[in-house]
């Protein structure tokens, strides 16, 4: 433990300072105008894997962004860990809300992280998370203290849906094998009461679009006569939730896994205060499915919500437009045992089905994710577990994260393999939106960290 300290105290500069510049880079995927970026930023993650001891190291292209591989095969009798992480990050729009610059990092304290917090888009989710893994890598290198063979697959179409990946790793099953998959993406409670996911809810996101005239019509002349797109589509996302906030789709929660009574109180246990959460987002109340608590809502339910709505004229002044078209972003976050392919068919078919005869809609797919629950009971969770505690000195609570992270379900079909879900960071820290930041305690102590779990998951597995 002491090596690890001392390892970081000599390095926390450089380390702090790679991962600046790490930050600098836009790789936002979702934007084909930074193209060139995300692809520099694979040429940087390849770069620091090499310097840092990784053999094999390689851009693998895809018919999207590149993969990232690299690995260290110490010994055929140790255990292998397959650590995944991603370099994109989502767009920074709308940027007039940042305090600062998206991709200029700046360190600045907060009343949660006093000691300082890297202001940037992506220092959380997930380049700040993804470099801890490759210092800690380094740490385990430099020092002769690597317990486990490590392999590192870190993608760049995360925040896209990760449609190449799993074209991925069903051509590499033999160059991914491995016998768990380390992860840090998600979050923790806070930074004195740390936890781990062992469970992820799924997604199905969608496009639609509302069509009515064949041109945008002047509104005096036709408002009154004609339908309006935006209205129409109001009124149909209107239609999905009822008064009591249940989503009303047919069908929708036919296959949704019951959560025992038991495991219901299991969750009322875990440290939350309303108050604080309501403050925290300057919002007067909570709000969402009756029946079911703010902690509960997040983690065993789930939701759909509107993304994007746009149509018409939004530019600067008065354009009295009937609009042509409306359109909407929809995401519904999903739970065991509901997948995206049958939550997004019945989507469709709703949506369609209470389209008013005036207007015609369409409903585009864009991507989607599995549900997955973790084992909190085997050896990888168990190392998670003991190497969260020597490090923050409490034994960290097994929670369910609201987030999605649809891979995990991808490694378990295809490799066979459960996924550690460590994550370091806090919910607080504004993911996907303006002012995202990453806490420095939070980005050393995942370093501090990761190494014990790779001693404790090789002593374990003995």
């Amino acid at each position: 433990m002491e090596h690890i300290k001392n390892y970081i105290d000599q390095h926390k500069d450089r380390f702090l300072n790679e991962l600046l510049d790490l930050l600098k880079i836009p790789s936002v995927s979702a934007d084909s105008a930074y193209a060139a970026d995300v692809m520099k930023t694979a040429e940087f993650v390849k770069d620091k894997l090499i310097a840092a001891g990784a053999d094999k190291v390689e851009v693998c292209p895809t018919a999207g962004y590149p993969i990232v591989y690299g690995e260290k095969i110490i010994s055929p009798n140790l255990p292998t860990v397959l650590v995944y992480g991603h370099y994109d990050v989502q767009p920074a729009t709308p940027l007039e809300l940042w305090d600062t610059p998206p991709f200029e990092p700046t360190i600045r304290k907060t009343a949660v992280h006093p000691e300082g917090a890297i202001f940037a888009r992506g220092s959380c989710d997930d380049k700040g998370q993804m470099y801890m893994h490759v210092k800690a890598f380094e740490l385990m290198i430099q020092t002769n203290t690597l317990a486990c063979n490590v392999k590192f697959m870190i993608e760049g179409e995360e925040e896209v849906g990760s449609s190449n990946l799993g074209i991925f790793v069903k051509a590499n099953k033999e160059r991914l094998k491995a016998d768990v998959v380390l992860i840090s993406d998600t979050s923790i409670l806070a930074n004195d009461l740390p936890s781990i996911d062992c469970g992820l809810r799924g997604l199905s996101y969608v496009e639609v679009e509302v069509t009515g005239p064949n041109r945008d019509l002047h509104s005096g002349v036709y408002g009154g006569a004609v339908a309006n797109p935006i209205n129409i589509l109001a009124k149909m996302i209107a239609q999905m939730h009822d008064e009591n906030n249940h989503i009303t789709i047919p069908g929708f929660y036919d296959q949704v896994l019951a959560v025992s009574e038991t495991d219901r109180a299991e969750m009322a246990k875990t440290p939350f205060d309303l108050k604080d959460y309501i403050t925290d987002l300057q919002v007067s109340e909570d709000w969402g499915e009756k029946g079911y608590s703010t902690i509960e809502r997040t983690g065993i339910r789930p939701t759909l919500d509107v993304n994007g709505i746009w149509g018409g004229y939004t530019g600067e002044g008065a354009k009295t437009v009937l609009p042509s078209k409306a359109f909407a972003k929809i995401s519904m976050r999903l739970v065991p045992n509901q997948t995206s392919e049958q939550i997004t068919k019945l989507f469709s078919d709703y949506f369609t089905s209470i389209a008013p005869k005036s207007v015609t809609v369409s409903v585009r797919p864009h991507h989607g994710g599995e549900p997955v629950l973790t084992p909190t009971d085997s050896i990888a969770f168990k190392a998670a577990s003991k190497a969260m505690e020597t490090t923050y000195g409490k034994t960290p609570i097994p929670t369910r994260g609201g987030g999605s992270i649809p891979i995990v379900a991808l490694f378990e079909k295809e490799l066979g393999l459960k996924s550690v879900l460590m994550g370091f960071g806090l919910d607080s820290d504004a993911l996907h939106s303006p002012n995202e930041h990453y806490g420095l305690f939070n980005y050393y102590k995942g370093i501090e960290t990761i190494p014990l779990f790779h001693e404790y998951f090789a002593a374990m597995s003995k």
